[in-house]
């Protein structure tokens, strides 16, 4: 299969993959309190970002490069992987910490690839922008954008990217977590 036609396909099947996942999660997860307190430090960072790159970015009709997208290309994917091993944490399993990795490795790099791709195309100040800022783990300090205007955090983007199901979920998955602990220790 060309890689062109996986990167289709991941990007098909990423959000149908966590479903799976979440369910042989809960199956594995062998959670204690202690464990579940210590994955916040995780989770709960991993959700901001979510939440703030949501505000800055307008998908496909500008490229964004301010907020968190003048320390990391990807801040959406870069939370949604903090939160994935914050509970890979909670749950205390290193076959979830490992088969995290593969999945992120399978679905997550050919999709980034694939919109890398596409405002590559569609925005001819990406490849200078590439240049400045990595493509998943952050710089230390944010790169000069060159744009005379800053760029704000807009609450009417987290909305309207319904980012708030990010926070949901996580409260979900916790919820689930503290069942798991009930039923394994009552």
């Amino acid at each position: 299969m060309a890689a062109t036609g996986w990167k289709r396909i991941a990007k098909r099947i990423r959000v149908p993959m966590g479903f799976v996942f979440a369910g042989l999660y809960l199956w594995l997860a062998r959670p204690t309190p202690l464990f579940m307190a210590l994955s916040l430090a995780l989770v709960v960072p991993g959700v901001l970002l979510r939440a703030y790159a949501s505000g800055y970015v307008k998908k496909n009709r500008e490229l964004t490069v301010t907020g968190p997208y003048a320390y990391t290309r990807n801040p959406l994917y870069l939370g949604s992987m903090t939160i994935a091993f914050g509970f890979a944490l909670a749950a205390r399993s290193i076959w979830i910490a490992v088969a995290l990795a593969i999945l992120f490795a399978v679905i997550y790099i050919p999709v980034i690839r694939g919109e890398e791709e596409f405002l590559r195309s569609a925005f001819p100040e990406f490849d200078a922008y590439a240049t400045r800022v990595p493509r998943l783990l952050p710089r230390i300090t944010p790169a000069k954008s060159g744009q005379t205007e800053a760029g704000e955090f807009s609450s009417a983007l987290y909305w309207k990217h319904r980012e708030y199901n990010a926070l949901i979920g996580a409260a979900a998955i916790y919820i689930a977590l503290a069942l798991r602990l009930l039923l394994l220790h009552p």
